[in-house]
């Protein structure tokens, strides 16, 4: 089996790149510290089209094919997982309204979030519900011609940032979907902040007080909102954060490799240790394995495969383990150098634990594989 780029591909991927070395990758460091990603980046992105990657042309998107989109999560993923994050849940909102919305709620959102005039983000955890999504405590009834909810949101990325937010919620025992907008009645964000990782994400909680959401706002049926309308976005969240695990991995191996080039012990540079050599021969396999694994993830979904969700999945799992190990041995590579901030594998520890746990964490996709086995898939 060949796996190879396409020439449009290849084309694509040499322009993500150029694009984060250039404009993401130096200033990573400091949106950390700063916790927050500037509009200025958000405005770059903005102009080359790519929040809009996954959205069809019809609606003013580049509609690019898996694999690119996948190259584009990778890449940013290498600079700044933070601001993956908030890719990630743009795409996800993007994928559940391309696949569940109506033609009017597509006409509406989707060419405005296609060109980054507007953010989207993802509601689905809760302070008391996590992994247990299904019985999740917000509501929703309808009442005098509206769908009133009430509850809370808690940990969604570009919280503090997005402008229309897909939430999900419990609408008399069925889960139901809504498209909320930032400045509806009732609705309030509470910024997250000093994490561990991610801590540009601009993490934030979301309260709902007898917000009141009109019919127009379901994406979806009734009792579809867990099912079908969050699993499309899942699904889309898990490939994006697998890629970017990926991007993530390949950073470690990267300032490992460098940092090993340039320093001494014991009168020789510690590429020549061979226990160094160790945890970067470790690297460069586990990224390698990684990205062919998200490689089949979305051929798979290029050709609508049944089993496109399972890669999806699996890819996720073994890349997030990937980039904690990677980026462990990056900060051991670099020793108490590692610890500070003047180097940016401290950065890429913290934000690998982060990826072990969003969208499902590792031991939910654990189950979810374990009993794909058991099926004799």
């Amino acid at each position: 089996m060949k796996i190879e780029l396409t020439t449009q591909q290849s084309k694509l991927h040499k322009s993500f790149k150029n694009f984060v070395d250039k404009k993401i990758f130096p200033y990573a460091d400091e949106y950390d510290k700063n916790q927050c990603i500037p509009d200025q980046t958000i405005n770059k992105i903005a102009e080359k089209g790519w929040f809009g990657v996954t959205i069809p042309t019809i609606n003013g998107g580049l509609d690019l094919d898996m694999i690119s989109w996948g190259l584009l999560c990778e890449e940013i993923g290498r600079a700044s997982s933070s601001l993956l994050s908030l890719i990630t849940v743009h795409y996800m909102l993007c994928q559940a309204l391309t696949n569940w919305g109506t033609d009017s709620q597509k006409e509406l959102w989707l060419p405005k979030l296609a060109k980054g005039e507007i953010l989207g983000a993802f509601g689905l955890t809760e302070p008391e519900i996590g992994s247990d999504a299904k019985n999740l405590g917000t509501s929703a009834h309808f009442f005098d011609g509206y769908y009133v909810l009430n509850g809370s949101k808690k940990w969604i990325s570009c919280g503090q940032r997005a402008d229309l937010f897909l939430i999900i919620a419990q609408c008399d025992g069925d889960p139901c979907a809504f498209l909320i907008e930032k400045d509806t009645p009732g609705f309030f964000v509470k910024p997250i902040n000093d994490m561990l990782g991610f801590r540009s994400a601009m993490l934030a909680e979301l309260h709902m007080k007898d917000c009141k959401i009109s019919e127009k706002n379901i994406v979806g049926k009734i009792g579809f909102g867990f099912s079908h309308v969050a699993a499309t976005a899942l699904d889309s969240g898990r490939y994006t954060i697998a890629w970017g695990c990926v991007g993530l991995g390949q950073a470690c191996q990267e300032a490992s490799i460098s940092y090993a080039a340039q320093r001494k012990q014991f009168g020789k540079f510690i590429q020549k240790h061979q226990l160094i050599q160790k945890m970067i021969a470790d690297m460069i396999t586990d990224v390698k394995a990684a990205r062919l694994l998200c490689f089949h993830a979305g051929y798979l979904k290029s050709t609508k495969d049944p089993q496109m969700i399972m890669a999806t999945t699996i890819a996720k799992y073994f890349a997030s383990k990937m980039a904690a190990k990677a980026s462990s041995d990056a900060v051991q590579i670099h020793g108490a150098n590692g610890c500070s901030s003047l180097y940016p594998v401290q950065r890429y520890m913290r934000d690998a634990k982060i990826m072990e746990i969003i969208e499902g964490s590792n031991q939910m996709q654990q189950i979810l594989i374990a009993k794909y086995g058991f099926m004799g898939m």
